[in-house]
C-alpha cells in the first residue's frame, strides 16, 4: 500500500498542499482533477471504472466520489472533505512558498527570531509541518485517502464512499452539488448511509487553548442583512432628510457583540454577532447625504431555530426604528433654539424582504418584478452574493419609496444549518471506542464537543430545523431563486448521522498554519480506523 506510514502520508499531503487550490481559481479546478487521477491509477478502480466518478459543479470544478464496496452489503460510511483553501495574501512575503511545506517550514526557522514563542517553539520541536491546506484541510483530506485504500485490501466490513469537494471556503457550492449525487449514488448501488464522517481539523476554542476534541455536529451559520433606505436630501438642510447611516449606526449599537444573541449548549457557546460589511451604497461623493446603506452580520447557531433567530433580528430592527426617530426629534429640540422650524414628519418602517416583495407586487403586478429581477440577474456582473442580494432588496425599495425611512431585513448566502448527532447511540458508543483508545493508546485526552465551531459541510447531510423555519428564510433571501438554491428535499432524503474527527492543527487562515504530524500520521489514522469499524460493528 503507498499511503499508510508516516513518511507516505507527509509526501502524498505535500503533493496536495502543492496545488495551489484557491476557491475559484484554477488550481482548484485542477486538484479536483488530479484526485481523480491518483485513484484512477489504483487497481481497484481499474477493475470497477464504475466506483470512481469526477462530477461538475460550475467554471469547470469538480467533486470526486470514490466508492469501495464489499460484497452485496449495502450499509455505507461517507468519508468527507474539502480540498480548496482561502488565499495566501496573509503570507505577505512568503506567498510564493505557502504552497511548499517543506522550504516554507526551512524559512521560518531562519526567521524564528521573529516569530511568537508558541510558533518558534513548534519550529524547533520539528513536528510541525507549516503552509496553507496542511491544516484546513488537506491532512484530513490525505488520512481519509488512507482509509479508502485500507477499504481496497478489505480491511472493512462495509462500504466507504469518498467525496471531495471544492468551494467549502466560500459558498459550498461543491456539497450543495454533492447533496444530489449522494441520493443518486445511494439508489444506484444500493447503499445504505450509516455515517458521514468529516476530518475537519480540531479548532481551538480560545488563544492557546491546548484541549483536544472531537465533535458530534457542526455549528450552523447565517448571514444577516439590514437593508436602510433614508429621505434623501442637501447636506445643509440636514433635518429636511434622513441618512441612512444613521439607521445603520444605530442597529449596529444593538447588534454588535450583542450577548442576547449567544446560545448555549452544555459547555458550548455561539460567539456574538460581529459586523461583516458595513456602508453606504453612495457611488460617487456629492454633497447628498447617503439615504442607502447595508450591513451584514455574522450569526452562529446551535439548538435555536431560524424563527427565533428571524423575530430577534425582525425586533433589533424595530428598537432602531424608534431610537432613531427619538433621536431625530431630540436633535430637532436641540436645533430649535437657534433656528425655530417645524421638523420632518416620518416614521421609520420595518419590513422583511418578504413583506417588501409583497409591496411591490401589489403594486406592479407579478410579472413586472419577475422582469425587473430577471433583467437584474442577466446584468449581474462581478457583484457577489452578498452585494447582489443588497442590491436586489435596493432595487424592490426603490420601487416603494413611499415607504421611506425604511429598514429591510433579509438574509445572504452562504447558510450553514446547524447538525448534530448528540443523542444518536451510535455515535456516542463510537465516540467513546475513540477516547478510550487515544487515553489507553496514546495518552491523549479527547474531549466531546456536539458542535465543530468553524462551519463545514456536514450541514448538508442533514436538516433537523423544521421546514416551516427554514422556508421562512429562503422567502427573505433575495437570492433564493435567483442564483442560489437549497436542496432541500434532498438534504432531508440523506438525513445521515454526522461525527467530525480531524487531526490537530494551528493557525487555520492565517500564514503560520501548521499541521502536528505525529498526530496527524501515526494517531489519527487509527483512530479513525476504529470510528469506521465500531460503526460497522454495529
Amino acid at each position: 500500500m503507498k499511503w499508510q506510514t508516516r513518511d507516505q502520508l507527509v509526501k502524498l499531503i505535500t503533493e496536495l498542499v502543492e496545488h495551489a487550490s484557491i476557491t475559484g481559481s484554477q488550481g482548484e479546478v485542477a486538484l479536483g482533477k488530479h484526485i481523480y487521477g491518483l485513484l484512477k491509477e489504483r487497481n481497484y478502480f481499474q477493475t470497477h471504472p464504475e466506483f470512481l466518478e469526477l462530477h461538475p459543479v460550475d467554471d469547470g470544478r469538480s467533486f470526486v466520489t470514490a466508492l469501495v464496496k464489499q460484497g452485496e452489503t449495502e450499509e455505507t460510511i461517507v468519508l468527507l472533505s474539502h480540498y480548496d483553501v482561502v488565499d495566501v495574501k496573509d503570507y505577505g512575503d512568503l506567498a510564493h512558498l505557502a504552497f511548499c511545506p517543506a522550504q516554507l517550514t526551512n524559512e521560518l526557522k531562519a526567521r524564528g527570531s521573529r516569530l511568537s514563542k508558541i510558533v518558534s517553539d513548534d519550529l524547533d520541536s520539528g513536528e510541525w509541518l507549516f503552509g496553507r491546506g496542511t491544516m484546513d484541510m488537506k491532512a484530513g483530506l490525505t488520512v481519509q485517502l488512507a482509509m479508502l485504500e485500507r477499504a481496497m485490501s478489505g480491511e472493512f466490513k462495509g462500504n466507504i464512499l469518498l467525496v471531495t469537494v471544492p468551494d467549502e471556503e466560500v459558498n459550498s457550492a461543491g456539497m450543495l452539488c454533492a447533496v444530489t449525487v449522494l441520493n443518486e449514488l445511494k439508489q444506484r448501488f444500493g447503499l445504505t448511509y450509516k455515517t458521514c464522517i468529516n476530518s475537519e481539523p480540531m479548532f481551538a476554542k480560545y488563544p492557546n487553548d491546548q484541549n483536544l476534541y472531537i465533535y458530534t455536529g457542526s455549528i450552523g451559520k447565517v448571514l444577516a442583512g439590514f437593508y436602510c433606505n433614508g429621505i434623501e436630501t442637501h447636506v445643509g438642510e440636514p433635518f429636511s432628510g434622513l441618512n441612512a447611516n444613521l439607521l445603520l449606526s444605530e442597529i449596529n449599537r444593538l447588534m454588535e457583540l450583542n450577548d442576547s444573541f449567544c446560545e448555549q449548549v452544555g459547555d458550548e457557546i455561539t460567539p456574538p454577532p460581529t459586523s461583516l460589511m458595513m456602508r453606504d451604497l453612495k457611488t460617487e461623493y456629492s454633497v447628498q447625504i447617503p439615504h442607502t446603506s447595508v450591513s451584514m452580520y455574522n450569526l452562529l447557531m446551535m439548538d435555536r431555530s431560524f424563527s427565533e433567530l428571524h423575530e430577534k433580528l425582525v425586533q433589533i430592527a424595530k428598537e432602531a426604528a424608534l431610537n432613531v426617530e427619538s433621536f431625530y426629534q431630540e436633535r430637532v429640540q436641540r436645533y430649535n433654539q437657534f433656528l425655530s422650524f417645524a421638523p420632518l414628519d416620518f416614521k421609520v418602517n420595518v419590513f422583511t424582504f418578504q413583506e417588501l416583495l409583497q409591496k411591490a407586487i401589489s403594486r406592479y403586478g407579478d410579472k413586472e418584478i419577475e422582469r425587473r429581477i430577471n433583467d437584474l440577474s442577466a446584468n449581474r456582473g462581478d457583484k457577489d452574493d452578498r452585494d447582489f442580494s443588497a442590491k436586489l432588496a435596493a432595487d424592490l425599495a426603490g420601487l416603494c419609496k413611499e415607504y421611506a425611512p425604511m429598514i429591510v431585513v433579509f438574509y445572504s448566502p452562504p447558510y450553514y444549518p446547524a447538525v448534530s448527532s448528540k443523542e444518536d447511540l451510535l455515535i456516542q458508543k463510537t465516540i467513546g471506542e475513540v477516547i478510550s483508545l487515544a487515553k489507553a493508546q496514546y495518552q491523549i485526552e479527547l474531549k466531546q464537543q456536539n458542535y465543530f465551531p468553524g462551519l463545514c459541510d456536514l450541514s448538508f447531510v442533514q436538516l433537523t430545523d423544521k421546514g416551516q423555519s427554514v422556508t421562512q428564510l429562503t422567502a427573505n433571501m433575495p437570492l433564493y431563486g435567483n442564483g442560489f438554491q437549497l436542496p432541500l428535499r434532498e438534504i432531508q432524503n440523506l438525513n445521515i448521522p454526522v461525527l467530525n474527527i480531524g487531526p490537530i492543527g494551528r493557525d487555520p487562515h492565517k500564514w503560520t498554519e501548521r499541521l502536528h504530524i505525529p498526530y496527524a500520521f501515526d494517531m489519527f489514522p487509527e483512530l479513525l480506523s476504529l470510528s469506521i469499524k465500531t460503526i460497522f460493528a454495529d
